[in-house]
């Protein structure tokens, strides 16, 4: 196929920047899904479509409208003057869920390694600023190698609960999971304009996008669907802060190694993808501006002392309701004419 590397490193950024440290731990997947039972997985479908038909749109209009930052996205979909304070809105809820992605890397740390949370909190602010840094390419090149990895990985978890004789988790109505799959869907999409604007503004051609968007949308189906299969699997799935790493612990001690990697890659991606985009719209340009992401990463710093649970608990469902208004105006916003 035509443009295959430019397809796969589109479909590997988008699956980096959804997949962060909510979605790695697990914490997300019990939140929004795993804790209905088994009746989750349609939530999980209806959230897969929605991942591939919206992620594919907003980059889309993005190419369109050669929009440099989700801040000229929002204004086509709002108008200029409603789109200003959408904005405002937006940019509340990116330093937010960056401050999670922080804290999630120190909860990574000291729960899965025994060092301290500050630790892998200042280590991730000195990777995250060297990748940013290096704009588009950083993002790519990093996405490349951490987004195979997430694939083989949730092979691993899959195969390693063939036989499963008893799924946990409270069965609940239709209506309950349709609303959970959309808020969760709400908040991904909404937030991860900051880097598909970009991506898609940035994109070789239209082929590029609509192939990127598909496989992107469809490989975190797939990563989501592993993870609820074997989150099921756990009595008491929402006590633990790191769902995955009890199913990790039940498998090998080499295993449970590479999935600490594993999961700090994929809290890695979303993080820089997150910075990345402020960044690039503070800056007023395509290439982020060292000062500024120097303070947007000590902003999130001090945000994340709140601590990864409480952030997670309590920010991501306002979150996503929020996000469910950006969501509804990208269903019914008819795409711009090619140029």
């Amino acid at each position: 196929m035509k443009n295959t590397k430019a397809i796969l490193q589109v479909a590997a950024t988008y699956i980096g920047t959804i997949v962060g440290a909510g979605f790695a731990t697990g914490r997300e997947v019990v939140q929004f899904f795993s804790q209905y039972g088994m009746i989750g997985l349609i939530g999980i479908l209806i959230c897969g479509y929605l991942f591939i038909w919206i992620g594919i749109k907003i980059m889309l209009i993005a190419k369109r409208i050669q929009a440099n930052s989700y801040q000229e996205v929002n204004e086509y979909l709002f108008g200029e003057r409603t789109g200003k304070y959408v904005n405002i809105i937006f940019i509340i809820m990116l330093f937010g869920v960056t401050s999670v992605m922080l804290s999630g890397t120190g909860a990574v740390f000291r729960e899965q390694l025994g060092l301290p949370a500050q630790l892998g909190i200042l280590l991730t602010l000195t990777l995250c600023y060297v990748a940013v840094i290096k704009g588009m390419k950083g993002l790519l090149f990093v996405n490349s190698l951490i987004v195979p990895l997430m694939i083989i990985f949730s092979l691993i978890v899959l195969t390693a609960f063939p036989s499963a004789t008893e799924f946990y988790g409270e069965q609940t109505s239709l209506w309950k999971v349709l609303l959970s799959a959309i808020a969760y869907a709400s908040y991904n999409l909404a937030l991860c304009q900051a880097v598909l604007v970009p991506l898609g503004r940035d994109s070789e051609n239209e082929s590029v996008i609509r192939w990127g968007g598909f496989l992107g949308g469809l490989g975190l189906t797939f990563i989501l669907i592993t993870s609820h299969l074997a989150l099921l699997t756990i009595d008491n799935m929402t006590a633990y802060s790191i769902p995955m790493a009890e199913i990790i612990k039940t498998i090998g001690t080499v295993l449970h190694i590479m999935f600490v990697f594993v999961i700090y890659g994929e809290i890695y991606t979303t993080l820089i993808g997150n910075v990345y985009g402020i960044s690039r719209k503070l800056s007023g340009s395509t290439k982020p501006k060292r000062s500024i992401t120097i303070g947007i990463l000590m902003t999130c710093y001090f945000i994340s002392l709140i601590g990864f649970d409480s952030l997670v608990r309590y920010m991501y469902p306002i979150f996503g309701y929020i996000g469910f208004v950006i969501l509804l105006s990208f269903m019914l916003k008819k795409l711009p004419n090619p140029k």
